[in-house]
């Protein structure tokens, strides 16, 4: 036993006290006493014991008060101190209790229930302390946490395109809004030759810190792939052999591009393990143009194939992430690419009203409170 663990002794009788004193200083405690309930708090403020032994009843100011002062000291410290009080036959031990007591023992005291009830307190006291600490240290890593994700929100708000490009004849609508401060999803577009542009939206795993790393090494890839093609299957074939190189088929991403020819209207669609394409024709309805293959970096080969599309005045393609059907969050069935279709009105007269559409087909509601996060680009010909 350590002899360091000091106890006070309040006891206005002074037989009693001496004797307490000797018997705790024998059991190897380190022994302070009074028997002036007055001077407790000046004491504890002066040399902190680790448990204080208070007497219930004293002339004066008694063991309760001293114990209600205690109890609203300003220091949680010497608040939260163990207290064990010393009573009497007939004396209130609920009374004890209740005015802020840890536990009792009745006289005459036996040494040792008194070193029981002692090593208790001392005890549940250190657990206290190492919880009071374990918070401490959570909310330190809770600090930190959001210090990275704010890092990480600042990073991908970066990488997400702050207006769309202005293309004659064409309307751009986007919509982003991630489940948490940062997101999986990301989307961007990039000229070509021959007045041509990519449209491409990704969907990483997972949430968070890691899934916007990933959201950063998209738009890296789709970058690097244009850069070395101009037609969108080896664009697709470039970025799944560069994933699968980094992460051996352990992290993957849905994704989608569309390469769309401005003057003529003609595109090429490659979608891999993403939610189909939405072709809305003026005034005649919707379609859906599936992926061909597993989402990139899945598998090692993939046979990437494109579907030609051709875009008349009033037409327009939407590329989106699936959290545009999630209704998780109000408990409502998740909608499907073929329910959004019939729901979408093909009269819609720019890009921004066509998104509108979308975003009420699905219920505006689940988009803002959705489980997962919720990306689309409209891109509509003029009429």
């Amino acid at each position: 036993m350590e002899s360091s663990r000091q106890i006070l002794i309040v006891d206005d009788d002074d037989a009693s006290r001496a004797l307490l004193t000797r018997m705790l200083s024998s059991a190897g405690y380190n022994c302070r006493e009074t028997n002036r309930a007055v001077d407790v708090l000046k004491l504890i403020h002066q040399q902190k014991p680790q448990v204080l032994l208070l007497d219930f009843k004293m002339p004066g100011m008694d063991g309760t008060d001293v114990l209600k002062e205690l109890r609203s000291d300003p220091s949680p410290d010497i608040a939260q101190l163990p207290v064990i009080m010393l009573t009497g036959h007939g004396e209130s031990e609920v009374q004890c209790l209740q005015a802020g007591a840890d536990d009792f023992v009745i006289k005459p005291i036996k040494i040792e229930v008194l070193r029981a009830r002692i090593e208790s307190q001392l005890r549940v006291h250190s657990l206290r302390l190492q919880l009071q600490q374990q918070n401490k240290d959570l909310e330190e890593w809770r600090r930190s946490h959001e210090r990275d994700l704010a890092a990480a929100r600042a990073t991908q708000q970066s990488l997400i395109p702050s207006k769309p490009p202005q293309i004659p004849g064409w309307e751009i609508a986007t919509y982003y809004h991630p489940v948490i401060e940062v997101g999986g999803d990301i989307y961007g577009w990039l000229p070509m030759n021959n007045g041509r542009w990519l449209f491409w939206i990704a969907d990483a795993t997972g949430h968070g810190a890691s899934a916007a790393l990933l959201t950063t090494l998209a738009k890296l890839l789709f970058h690097h792939g244009q850069e070395q093609h101009d037609d969108p299957v080896a664009i697709m074939e470039t970025i799944n052999n560069d994933l699968r190189g980094i992460f051996g088929g352990h992290s993957f991403m849905s994704a989608m591009c569309v390469l769309l020819d401005c003057q003529s209207g003609q595109a090429v669609v490659v979608g891999a393990g993403h939610p189909p394409l939405l072709v809305t024709r003026f005034g005649r309805g919707t379609e859906a143009i599936p992926s061909s293959v597993p989402p990139l970096g899945l598998i090692e080969t993939s046979q990437f194939t494109g579907t030609n599309l051709e875009l008349n005045p009033g037409d327009a393609f939407t590329l989106y992430t699936d959290g545009l059907f999630g209704a998780a969050m109000t408990g409502r069935l998740r909608s499907t690419p073929t329910q959004l279709a019939g729901l979408i009105n093909p009269f819609a007269g720019s890009a921004d009203a066509l998104m509108e559409l979308m975003l009420k087909a699905t219920s505006r509601e689940s988009v803002d409170s959705a489980a997962d996060d919720v990306t689309a680009v409209v891109v509509r010909r003029s009429n």
